[in-house]
C-alpha cells in the first residue's frame, strides 16, 4: 500500500489509515521531494521519483492511495504503469479542476493567514491544530520552498487529466468530503464519470483531507473496496 501526501501535507495525515491496514499490508510514505531542485516539469518529476521508488523497493500490485497532489501523482503512475497498481484510491484529488488554497504566493511571515487557509482545508476547523499549522507555517517561511510550492501548483494546474481518465482500467475507489472547497464534489462526480470502474463514497461534513476528518468512515470505505 502506498500513501502519497498533498502539496502540502505529510507523513502524519496517514495516521488513521496506517493503524488500521498495518497489520495486513506492506505499508510506504514515500515524502514526496517537492522542494527538490531541479530542471524538469515539477509534476512529471514527482511521478518519476514514484517510479524510482517502486523500482527500487521491487513493489508490485500495489494499492495506491493519493490525496489532493498525491492523488494527480497516482493517477499518472497507474496510466503509465497499469502491470503495478492493483487498486487506485482517490481522496480530494487534483488533475480536473482545483481552487488554490493559498493564492498565487503564500504570505510568508503572517501566521494568522496560515492558519485561516489550512483551517480551510477542513470542513471543522479545528482539525487545523496549532501543530498543523505551525508545520505549513515553518515550510512557508522559506523562500525557496514557496516557490518551489507555486511551481508545483502551476505544474498542476497544466495538466488535465480527463484525456487519460478513460484508459485507466484498474478498479478506482473515489473518497470525497461532501464539504471540499478545494477539489469540490462535482469534481468527484466527473472523476466517477471518466474513470471506467470507479466506485464514489462521499462523507459528509468532510473537506479536502477525509483520512484525517473522517478516519473511521475513509477507513471502512476502503476496507469494504479492498474487500470486493
Amino acid at each position: 500500500m502506498i500513501l502519497l501526501h498533498g502539496l502540502f501535507g505529510g507523513l502524519s495525515n496517514w495516521e488513521g489509515v496506517i493503524q488500521h491496514f498495518e497489520s495486513r499490508y506492506d505499508i510506504h510514505i514515500p515524502l514526496l521531494p517537492i522542494f527538490d531542485y531541479h530542471l524538469q516539469d515539477n509534476l512529471e518529476y514527482l511521478v518519476r521519483f514514484l517510479e524510482q521508488y517502486v523500482q527500487q523497493h521491487g513493489l508490485e500490485n500495489a494499492v495506491i492511495i493519493g490525496n489532493s497532489l498525491g492523488g494527480h501523482v497516482a493517477i499518472l503512475f497507474t496510466h503509465r504503469h497499469p502491470d503495478k497498481v492493483s487498486r487506485l484510491i482517490l481522496t480530494g484529488s487534483s488533475g480536473l479542476h482545483e481552487n488554490n488554497n493559498l493564492g498565487s504566493y503564500p504570505k510568508r511571515g503572517n501566521y494568522e493567514y496560515i492558519r485561516e487557509r489550512v483551517a480551510y482545508t477542513f470542513y471543522d476547523p479545528a482539525i487545523a491544530t496549532d501543530a498543523l499549522v505551525s508545520e505549513v507555517f515553518q515550510t512557508t517561511q522559506n523562500r525557496i520552498k514557496c516557490l518551489r510550492i507555486v511551481q508545483t501548483a502551476k505544474s498542476a494546474q497544466r495538466n488535465y487529466v480527463a484525456p487519460v481518465l478513460p484508459e485507466i482500467q484498474t478498479p478506482s475507489l473515489l473518497i470525497w468530503g461532501e464539504e471540499d472547497r478545494i477539489a469540490p464534489p462535482e469534481v468527484a462526480r466527473e472523476f466517477h464519470q471518466l474513470l471506467p470502474h470507479a466506485t464514489l463514497v462521499m462523507l459528509p461534513a468532510c473537506g479536502h483531507a477525509p483520512m484525517m476528518e473522517r478516519p473511521e468512515e475513509f477507513n471502512r470505505a476502503l476496507e469494504e473496496f479492498l474487500g470486493k
